[in-house]
């Protein structure tokens, strides 16, 4: 078996994943790398990692999945993903709010679903409430290959 490290964000902060593993793989959690980029004063959204998966119907494919949370009033610096990884994010509680490639900011409540293109910008991922917690699964399909699924935005 194949270990697959996942760093503290990888749906939605800088992280590093390399899912390049011919067999079963198994996800490690590791903590957030120093110096990550915070939002203003708020909070970070927390990372689980869900599963990491070869596709075995489509080689050189991935699915890799993990389950961010937010606290209240948490955010994630804009951000964009891997040039393969098409995204869907789910949410699983609370209020989502998120824009995704110039397109509108929209709130996504539990229960609703997005998804996020090959290059797409994320400028937008936040918990809609400074009183109750939020989370979501996000879902990629990505080039077994790719070795950094996310990459914060450098601040102006």
């Amino acid at each position: 078996m194949k270990a697959v490290w996942l760093g503290a964000a990888i749906a939605l902060a800088a992280s590093t994943f390399p899912v390049n593993a011919e067999g079963p793989v198994t996800v490690v959690e590791t903590p957030p790398p120093k110096g990550t980029p915070t939002v203003g004063s708020a909070p970070r959204e927390t990372i689980v990692p869900a599963f990491a998966n070869p596709i075995s119907n489509i080689p050189g494919k991935s699915l890799v999945a993990a389950v961010v949370n937010y606290a209240p009033g948490a955010k994630t610096p804009s951000h964009s993903h891997a040039k393969s990884a098409f995204i869907t994010a789910y949410v699983l509680s609370g209020s989502i709010r998120s824009q995704v490639a110039g397109g509108p900011v929209q709130v996504f409540k539990a229960g609703q679903s997005w998804t996020e293109n090959p290059g797409d910008k994320h400028s937008v991922s936040e918990n809609a409430s400074a009183t109750e917690p939020a989370s979501l699964l996000a879902v990629f399909v990505v080039d077994t290959k790719e070795t950094e699924l996310t990459t914060i935005d450098k601040p102006h």
